[in-house]
């Protein structure tokens, strides 16, 4: 026990810290979009191109795990789409949106910072895996069902184009996409170069965790709906055990890579989500609320998850590797 609260104390630790300056201290949420602006262009591009530029190819070439990880994802949104909608009766625009509080993990922001102090270097390229995948999932999954379901149809093509424009030029894709680069060419960057981005990757998660904590004590906070503790229980219960359920099924990965999948799955919800609902003006207030009780109660389930990954309580059945 005393190995995870060394693992989750610190992750935990600065989350908090950040909540406490974001309550504490009067500044203007402004500010906080240079520190985003950095992690998201800068600092964990830096980090995945780093990771994946040191993981050897063949590692990289696992299309059977990032499909077992995707569907996952996949099915535990269209769960959480259900539940949403039993509850409360939303049209399926704000069932999208509920989909995405119980589906859609904050792996660019947390997730690096678990998996790798968790399980170390090997892995990194199931964190990048996972990360990539679901990030083209989503990303395509959003924006077609609010055209399909919208009052204004989109076009067909317009709503393509759009989905391929927010994939292709997201900053933590573009920074894999030169890390797999790097990791086939096998050439060694320049010293100074490399100094640099070792600098970049070690300020990623830190920077990262901080400002999810300032994020969340930012947050404005609506009165409780009921279909929240559902919503958030789907996203911290059921994703990571639909998670090690395919890879399970698929079979064929090193332990490692199991672990690494219930880990990322486990976290709660991402603070993408309230920048989506902002975006479509729908269900605002209730995803903040759903991203604050997801990320407080994601303290006790992610500590257990580590309890039961660092003691080999996770079954890895059918592994490879």
């Amino acid at each position: 026990m005393t190995k995870v609260l060394a693992l989750a104390m610190p992750f935990f630790g600065i989350i908090f810290i950040g909540f406490l300056a974001g309550k504490l201290a009067r500044l203007p949420r402004t500010g906080l979009a240079w520190l985003d602006f950095y992690l998201i262009y800068v600092a964990l591009p830096a980090l995945f191109f780093d990771i994946l530029s040191r993981t050897p190819l063949e590692e990289l070439m696992r299309g059977s795990f990032a499909l077992a990880t995707t569907t996952s994802t996949f099915l535990t949104f269209m769960i959480a789409v259900v539940v949403g909608r039993a509850l409360t009766g939303a049209g399926m625009r704000v069932a999208a949106l509920q989909g995405l509080i119980g589906s859609y993990a904050n792996v660019g922001y947390m997730g690096p910072a678990l998996t790798l102090s968790a399980l170390g270097s090997a892995a990194a390229a199931p964190t990048a895996l996972i990360f990539c995948f679901d990030v083209v999932l989503i990303f395509s999954l959003l924006p077609t069902m609010m055209a399909v379901f919208g009052e204004e149809r989109r076009p067909i093509g317009a709503t393509v184009r759009l989905i391929l424009r927010r994939i292709i030029t997201h900053p933590f894709i573009l920074g894999s996409i030169a890390g797999v680069l790097g990791a086939a060419s096998g050439v060694e960057m320049p010293e100074a170069i490399a100094t640099t981005i070792t600098m970049l990757r070690a300020s990623a998660a830190p920077a990262a965790l901080f400002s999810i904590g300032v994020t969340v004590a930012l947050q404005p906070v609506d009165q409780p709906h009921r279909e929240l503790p559902a919503l958030v229980a789907v996203k911290l219960l059921v994703h990571p055990l639909m998670a090690w359920t395919m890879v399970t099924l698929v079979g064929g990965f090193p332990p490692i890579w199991v672990q690494a999948a219930v880990l990322m799955a486990c976290l709660p919800p991402a603070a993408t989500c309230y920048a989506a609902a902002q975006q479509y003006r729908l269900y605002v207030e209730q995803t903040a609320s759903g991203i604050l009780i997801g990320t407080a109660a994601s303290v006790v389930t992610v500590t257990a998850t580590l309890y039961l990954v660092t003691h080999g309580l996770v079954p890895v059945l059918n592994s490879g590797g």
